[in-house]
């Protein structure tokens, strides 16, 4: 009760702001070792119920004392890290801490619903689980910087993966629903819902290129977010959160776009998913522009994909003029 009642405060609660000067260097050293003696905490849980006899209740007492203090050490030096040193970067490090949290509570139920006979697969598991969740801390960036990189990396591979699979999908003459739909279950698949027209695949061009273009877009900000991004005052790490808040809309647009292709196409609905997608890459490219990350080094790739963005846009509106 009392792990569960930690978990909702780190879900749900706000940083301590106005501690004394903040250092960043004091907070990992700190959180690395409260997750390093969670780590232990777990390991000694599991050991005393590993075989029979079951700990004495002083002993349980003294156990579940030492686990929910380890914890509520987690979780305090958590709350340490002020907004001010990044949202991208608090956000990372709640969610490692209720990785942590979640897996002591997971250890300790299996405890309870497993009799003490012999150590347990599920108990190894969950054991296991804890010690993963305590090493994450080393994994984590350091600063907003590298926790934006790190987010917008994540982007990338998503839309990276959802291009990939819609070039695979549009190749010449494959059927997109060959590998779920069999003929002989459905009889004579002939009709248009489930193949593209040719006046289908020029549209379906066009968003091609607006997907190209999402992936470009991001792997650009992301090389501009290494080489130039900075996190030494408050309003360059601002800047680098609404890079990251702005980045994490492409790939649900990029997704409704992809799905919205699969045929029977409606060139309306591609169009609106095409529209909405354009709206977030310019918004992307304009966010980048006029921060730090930004230099005028940087200007002609900006440039270039706004263009890419609009060419391949105006396309989309001429092949749906008729529709609308």
């Amino acid at each position: 009760g009392a792990l569960r009642a930690v978990l909702a405060r780190v879900r749900e609660g706000e940083p301590g702001e106005g501690r004394e000067p903040f250092e960043l260097p004091r907070f990992w050293d700190a959180l690395g070792q409260t997750f390093q003696v969670a780590s232990q905490e777990a390991t000694k849980l599991s050991l005393a119920f590993s075989r029979p006899p079951a700990p004495s209740a002083e002993d349980c007492q003294k156990l579940s004392e030492d686990v929910q203090n380890a914890i509520l050490a987690v979780a305090t030096v958590y709350y340490w890290l002020p907004k001010g040193q990044g949202t991208t970067l608090r956000k990372m490090v709640r969610d490692a801490t209720t990785e942590v949290v979640e897996g002591m509570i997971q250890l300790t139920d299996t405890i309870l619903s497993a009799p003490v006979e012999s150590l347990s697969q599920e108990q190894l598991i969950s054991t296991g689980g804890v010690w993963e969740a305590c090493e994450q801390v080393s994994n984590l960036p350091r600063d907003n910087q590298a926790a934006v990189a790190s987010a917008l990396a994540a982007c990338l591979g998503v839309v990276k993966d959802a291009v990939e699979e819609m070039e695979h999908a549009l190749v010449e003459g494959q059927d997109p629903y060959g590998d779920i739909m069999e003929d002989e279950e459905l009889g004579f698949r002939g009709n248009r819902d489930t193949y593209w027209s040719e006046a289908d695949r020029q549209l379906l061009s066009s968003c091609m290129g607006l997907m190209k273009a999402s992936k470009a877009c991001l792997k650009k900000v992301l090389g501009a977010v290494k080489a130039h991004g900075k996190a030494d005052s408050p309003e360059q790490i601002a800047q680098l959160d609404d890079l990251a808040d702005i980045a994490n809309e492409i790939s649900p647009s990029v997704d409704e776009l992809a799905l919205s292709m699969y045929p029977p196409v409606n060139p309306l609905a591609v169009r609106l998913n095409a529209a909405k997608l354009a709206s977030v890459l310019k918004k992307v490219l304009e966010i980048a522009k006029t921060s730090h990350v930004c230099p005028p080094s940087e200007d002609s790739w900006v440039q270039f994909l706004n263009g890419a963005v609009d060419h391949n846009m105006n396309k989309i509106k001429n092949f749906t003029q008729g529709q609308l």
